[in-house]
């Protein structure tokens, strides 16, 4: 290589570290988010063409923005196909189940996708950090989900696991703002902030699920999430990449003239209760 196209490529691995690292502006993520989008739509449509089912799974540490690439993914789609699925605590009758079978009932039909805000992996990370399910059934839910997910891939669904990493001094950081800011205090809870505390718990936690069940049928995807905005359309463009999903042609409706007003029927809606304009 001549010193030439060293500078070039140094400058190129420069232009690259800085771009990971610089903050990325609203106006290119929401350019790149609404593009990303439409595709999302078109996937909508084939799924609903094909009666495929597909099961996206978001795990990862507490702060690390799940519900907010949720939020992007579903934003311009139809509730109908894509389900957000975030179960709370089981309940009594739950925890006398199979451990499987609340999650099982959640599953998609034909024509949809489902996204599980956290998952049956609970078993792997909170219930066995904060000691909510005994060693045994710790040991079961680890040597079983292996054969459980090969089950759901060879009945013909599409399985897609994402796990959404962010840095301990980050996640910090974004608890702090959720203490600061109003709009967010709903997302706190003590078992959340307890992650804090736990972070090598949970770590060991982490790594000890990901060599159990990162498998060559059902492998799991890391999101290093410290960039919120990088990391929601990095998530996004990959499951879009994971889906062999085509361009549905549709037949678009044409807007039909309207009927004329029948005589006797005034324009406008009888009320005495208006909102008031305030804005």
């Amino acid at each position: 290589m001549s010193r030439q196209d060293t500078l070039k490529a140094n400058k190129a691995a420069e232009g690259h570290s800085r771009s990971a690292t610089t903050p990325m502006k609203r106006k290119e993520f929401e350019s790149e988010l609404a593009r990303l989008q439409v595709e999302l739509v078109r996937l909508q449509t084939w799924v609903k063409a094909t009666d495929a089912r597909i099961i996206v799974v978001f795990e990862g540490r507490d702060t690390a923005g799940k519900g907010g690439v949720i939020s992007r993914i579903t934003q311009r789609v139809s509730p109908r196909v894509f389900r957000h699925v975030a179960l709370p605590a089981p309940t009594e009758r739950e925890r006398s189940q199979l451990y499987m079978q609340r999650y099982i009932a959640h599953f998609p039909a034909g024509g949809e996708i489902v996204l599980f805000d956290r998952s049956w992996y609970n078993r792997a990370g909170v219930e066995r950090v904060m000691g909510f399910c005994t060693d045994d059934e710790y040991k079961r839910f680890m040597r079983l989900v292996p054969s459980f997910e090969n089950e759901i891939v060879d009945n013909g669904i599409i399985l897609i696991k994402y796990f959404l990493d962010v840095s301990q001094d980050e996640q910090r950081a974004r608890f702090a703002d959720r203490i600061d800011n109003p709009v967010k205090h709903w997302k706190l809870s003590p078992m959340d902030t307890e992650s804090v505390r736990r972070w090598w718990d949970y770590t060991e936690a982490y790594q000890d699920m990901l060599r159990a069940t990162d498998t060559e049928a059902c492998p799991w995807y890391i999101v290093p999430s410290d960039d919120k905005r990088r990391a929601r359309l990095n998530l996004i463009a990959h499951l879009l990449s994971q889906v062999p999903y085509e361009k549905v042609k549709l037949k678009l409706p044409s807007v039909p003239k309207a009927e004329g007003r029948p005589k006797g029927v005034e324009a406008g809606l009888p009320s005495k209760h208006i909102v008031p304009e305030r804005y």
